[in-house]
């Protein structure tokens, strides 16, 4: 295959954004689970510094769920997060919730949501994360 035909074969119709953790740092559960949602509403592929508190991840795909057959051509989302898994001691148990404490959350871990209509599965281990698209 030529380069102008590997051009032409690029996926069409999305693009990927980060979003620095002090973006939503300051906004309430309903005000971040909005920001997010109308990115990915714009076929963005959200990459966030940090992630969410649990309760927003759970009503983040609650939402998404209940959207699927009321928003035209919204299939849902796909959410991953990617954090160190490492055991630490308990000296760096400390500085690790002090650091959320202070910073508002997890800013040691990422979060990639996508819309399922372009994101097909995001796989994850220790080592890598792949991320399959939709054709």
């Amino acid at each position: 295959m030529s380069k102008k035909e590997l051009r032409n074969k690029r996926i069409k119709g999305f693009s990927i954004r980060f979003m620095p953790y002090s973006e939503i740092k300051n906004l309430n559960s309903t005000e971040r689970i909005r920001k997010i949602l109308d990115i990915v509403f714009q076929n963005y592929i959200l990459i966030l510094q940090g992630r969410l508190k649990n309760e927003e991840e759970t009503r983040l795909i609650g939402d998404t769920m209940a959207m699927i057959g009321h928003v035209k051509n919204f299939k849902g989302i796909e959410l991953a997060v990617i954090s160190s898994d490492e055991r630490v001691g308990a000296i760096d148990r400390i500085k690790n919730r002090l650091v959320m404490s202070l910073s508002g959350g997890d800013i040691g871990a990422i979060t990639i949501i996508g819309p399922a209509s372009i994101v097909k599965e995001i796989k994850k281990d220790p080592k890598k994360i792949e991320l399959m698209l939709n054709k």
